[in-house]
């Protein structure tokens, strides 16, 4: 189950800088022992051809402060945040990802 945040604000712009998705994402990933980046419960993601932000809704029990993090960008900037509809086609991104996963209903 996870939350999507687009790109475009409350108001309807487009959110700038426009790679704040790779911004926010690389914040909280870690590098692995391959000394590849790898992302965690926050990851960059492609929906009909827009680039998102993928949360997992186990970030807010497993990582508060990151998930404040990630709440108070999201308030702050007047993103919009909501669960990932069942059926959405998410195009994951990042080191080998090239699988393309089903949404689910939280």
């Amino acid at each position: 189950m996870s939350w999507l945040v687009e790109g475009t604000m409350q108001n309807g712009r487009t959110f700038r800088p426009s790679d704040w998705v790779d911004r926010v994402s690389g914040v909280l990933a870690k590098f692995g022992a391959d000394h590849r980046l790898r992302y965690g419960a926050v990851r960059p993601c492609y929906v009909k051809g827009k680039k998102c932000l993928l949360v997992q809704k186990t970030l807010e029990r497993d990582d508060p402060v990151a998930f404040e993090y990630v709440s108070t960008f999201v308030r702050t900037n007047g993103l919009q945040m909501h669960d990932l509809l069942a059926g959405t086609e998410v195009e994951e991104i990042g080191p080998g990802k090239t699988v393309k996963e089903l949404g689910a209903v939280a």
